[in-house]
């Protein structure tokens, strides 16, 4: 079963991940995007051997489960670090003033502005897909 993992930052500044979707808990912590993740799945593997260890029947919610990470913007300019956010922002036709307030998770971002970002995001996936070196 394929489930969405979401990844916040928070207002501490370390990183969250969190699946609303499942009855189970599932969290993981950490100071960057990488070890949250690390630490969600690391508790993911551990919820699963404790029911094999105990003998507790696994919940049918948790057999064969994939997880799908889905970020905030703070979270996506973390663990992509490598993407210049003011150049991005040109390129999503978003301000990029805004953008970088949007990272630091000090401005609100509604709906229409995540598509935008989204959006521009795939569109650049496509271009890189297409690159050919000589």
């Amino acid at each position: 079963m394929k489930t969405t993992a979401l990844i916040e930052k928070g207002k501490d500044g370390t990183f969250g991940v969190f699946t609303p979707d499942l009855k189970s808990t599932i969290i993981g912590e950490g100071n960057t995007v990488d070890e949250a993740k690390t630490d969600f799945l690391n508790s993911a593997s551990e919820l699963l051997q404790y029911h094999k260890e105990t003998g507790k029947q696994i919940p049918e919610e948790l057999i064969d489960i994939e997880f799908e990470f889905k970020y905030d913007i703070a979270s996506l300019f973390n663990y992509y670090s490598f993407i210049n956010v003011s150049q991005f922002a040109k390129a999503a036709g978003i301000n990029p003033s805004l953008m970088r307030q949007y990272k630091t998770g000090h401005q609100y971002i509604s709906e229409n502005q995540v598509m935008k970002i989204e959006i521009a995001l795939h569109k650049i996936a496509r271009e890189f897909a297409e690159i050919k070196l000589v």
